[in-house]
């Protein structure tokens, strides 16, 4: 019984996270702003806080995805419970314009 408490308690701390994305270029600014609107929504909706978020605006990918050559450029930082980061990710899959991501739980 003692070990569900334990795990129940490290679920509800909040981790930091630093996320990278890449959104389509075909996307206009109000897009990129709906998507950024949308992370910011999901991540305080599940009792997170954003810190920091930049637009590094277009750039030239390494190489080709999803035969696109250059793509917007995000980064967001912010807290989130454990859980809620395994949903967001899940999320970012499923959205068709973001080409890639990359979630980094930061070391506390």
């Amino acid at each position: 019984m003692a070990s569900t408490e334990v795990t129940k308690v490290i679920e509800e701390r909040l981790q930091s996270y630093e996320l990278v994305f890449i959104i389509s270029p075909e996307d206009d600014d109000e897009a990129v702003e709906t998507i950024i609107d949308n992370l910011n929504k999901f991540i305080t909706d599940g009792g997170g806080a954003i810190s920091n978020i930049e637009r590094w605006g277009k750039r030239k990918l390494a190489y080709p995805i999803k035969r696109f050559l250059e793509g917007n450029y995000v980064l967001a930082q912010f807290t989130l419970k454990p859980a809620s980061s395994r949903q967001l990710e899940a999320n970012l899959r499923i959205y068709e314009d973001i080409l890639r991501y990359l979630l980094v739980k930061l070391s506390s």
